[in-house]
């Protein structure tokens, strides 16, 4: 035993936004902070789980929601094993989060926002720098579709809240929605 607790029902904390806004920072220190709670946590990094399982997966809308699929599937078994998933996507699409929420149950969507000034400032991946040089098309959030959630539970600003902050904010919606004690 790792002295771990399962919850009774885990759920499926979904961050979503586009590529700089701050998600994977937000998911490595909010599993942090959940596991020094005490519960079993996962983190789903779409970008991994492409790498790992389907490299050669392309951009298309097609392909976009198909991986979407499989991290939903996959938060979907995990939440009801009674562990929390954090899942960090960029996840575009409005239908494919609203999908991900009525698949999964327990749900707490978190837009994590950035302005596209501070994500072109950040660009992790190169991507922002790539597409002001047009030499990439359709970035999601720059000159592709990103389409931002019209009521998520959490909308955090990485370029003004600490990610302490960002933590807070969430684990206390989980609390208010009864998923946490």
């Amino acid at each position: 035993m790792d002295g771990l607790k399962n919850l009774e029902k885990g759920f499926t904390i979904w961050l979503t936004g586009p590529s700089g806004a701050g998600k994977t920072t937000l998911a490595v220190k909010l599993a942090r902070k959940l596991r020094e709670m005490g519960y079993r946590v996962e983190i789903l990094d779409g970008d991994t789980i492409r790498k790992t399982l389907y490299p050669e997966l392309g951009f298309s809308k097609e392909a976009r929601e198909m991986h979407n699929r499989v991290v939903i599937h996959m938060a979907k078994l995990l939440s009801r094993n009674g562990v929390i998933a954090i899942v960090s996507l960029i996840s575009p699409y409005k239908a494919v989060r609203e999908y991900a929420r009525n698949e999964i149950g327990n749900f707490i969507e978190v837009y994590v926002y950035a302005p596209l000034e501070v994500r072109i400032q950040r660009d992790p991946k190169g991507l922002y720098a790539k597409a002001l040089k047009g030499e990439i098309k359709g970035l999601t959030g720059y000159d592709g579709v990103y389409e931002e959630p019209e009521n998520p539970e959490v909308r955090v600003d990485s370029s003004k809240m600490t990610p302490e902050e960002e933590v807070a904010a969430v684990i206390e919606k989980a609390r208010e929605l009864g998923y946490l004690p």
